[in-house]
């Protein structure tokens, strides 16, 4: 499996109340388990600077992923950006 990373950055007419953007994250949640179940989800953070929230995925299907990401953008009403990570060890071993 591979691990990826999604940078999301929340559009502000996404934030109203503080419960539709728990609502709208829950929906983006079950949607992605239904349509992209290859896709295991390690982590998510809530980050301050250029992005809102830094999601950690795993996947050996990188079609998931995107269609992941793809969901998060229409659903989660975000501008995403996803980049395939290489664990150091790993990085370090090849060079």
């Amino acid at each position: 499996m591979s691990t990826y990373i999604i940078l999301s950055k929340i559009s502000p007419d996404a934030l109203k109340e503080p419960d539709d953007f728990r609502k709208m994250a829950d929906t983006v949640k079950q949607k992605i388990r239904k349509e992209c179940p290859d896709v295991v989800w390690k982590d998510s953070y809530a980050v301050k600077g250029q992005y809102d929230v830094v999601d950690v995925v795993e996947s050996s299907d990188p079609g998931q992923v995107d269609k992941a990401s793809m969901i998060i953008r229409s659903h989660g009403r975000s501008d995403t950006q996803t980049m395939q990570a290489t664990p150091w060890k790993e990085f370090l071993a090849t060079i």
